[in-house]
């Protein structure tokens, strides 16, 4: 897969961003936890496993490492690190909704630890954990350079950092039909299913609201990881960040 061309990625349209505090966000996902996997899966077609498979792909595990899956929700992305091929020994999945994490309980095996807590204060001590990976959540956290700089305190040196996140289509054409959807049809089939006032018209919104691939990507490298590559997936419709901290930090 090819690495994007930092300086050829459109920066996002110019949106207000939805409102992030904690207590709103972990609400809205406890309210929707019940039929969050379902539509995950409906919504992206199924690609949401590809992706994740891709993201863990990048930490080329061997079996001796400890992974953090921060914003874990439901744990697909921690389980999908611990059932793997090249699997993690141990994975910790933290997140502040409860409900996802109730409903994440009822999924995993032996070697998924789920834990409560906020990504701006990670419940681990410094250099404690090989591996982070964040599947669709570091958008949703009200402060995402704490969260960043957190990421780094609780890696070791070395450590790799990965992340999934939704942006916009690189394809004029294809960003103009993207948003249509996002807009328009996404938020109704979420509230239908969800039965939710607003939780799947908040998505587009911190979508769009969230820094392009460029900006966030410098965004990492200021938090304080040394190497970042930012990768799109499924035609720039999702991107994975791979983040690398110095061996001498």
């Amino acid at each position: 897969m090819p690495v994007a061309n930092e300086s050829r990625i459109p920066t996002h349209e110019s949106r207000i961003p939805p409102a992030k505090d904690p207590a709103r966000i972990s609400g809205m996902f406890d309210a929707i936890a019940g039929r969050y996997d379902f539509l995950n899966h409906l919504l992206s077609a199924g690609l949401d496993k590809e992706w994740r498979k891709r993201a863990i792909a990048e930490l080329h595990l061997t079996g001796r490492e400890t992974v953090l899956d921060l914003c874990t929700g439901t744990a697909d992305l921690a389980i999908a690190a611990i059932g793997a091929q090249q699997r993690a020994r141990r994975v910790i999945g933290v997140d502040f909704a409860q409900a996802m994490l109730k409903i994440g309980k009822t999924k995993i095996g032996p070697g998924i630890d789920l834990i409560r807590g906020d990504a701006t204060c990670i419940p681990l001590k410094d250099a404690t954990v090989d591996a982070v990976t964040v599947g669709f959540g570091i958008r949703n956290v009200e402060h995402t350079g704490e969260a960043c700089r957190e990421t780094v305190r609780v890696l070791r040196p070395g450590g790799t950092l990965v992340i999934l996140e939704f942006s916009l289509p690189r394809s004029t054409a294809l960003k103009r039909f993207y948003l249509w959807y996002f807009r328009e049809i996404l938020p109704r089939i979420g509230r239908l299913v969800s039965r939710h006032p607003s939780a799947y018209t908040y998505l587009p919104q911190s979508v769009e609201a969230f820094p392009s691939p460029a900006q966030f990507s410098q965004q990492l490298r200021a938090a304080g990881f040394g190497t970042v590559r930012a990768v799109p997936l499924t035609f720039g419709v999702v991107y994975l960040f791979v983040a690398v901290k110095d061996a001498a930090r």
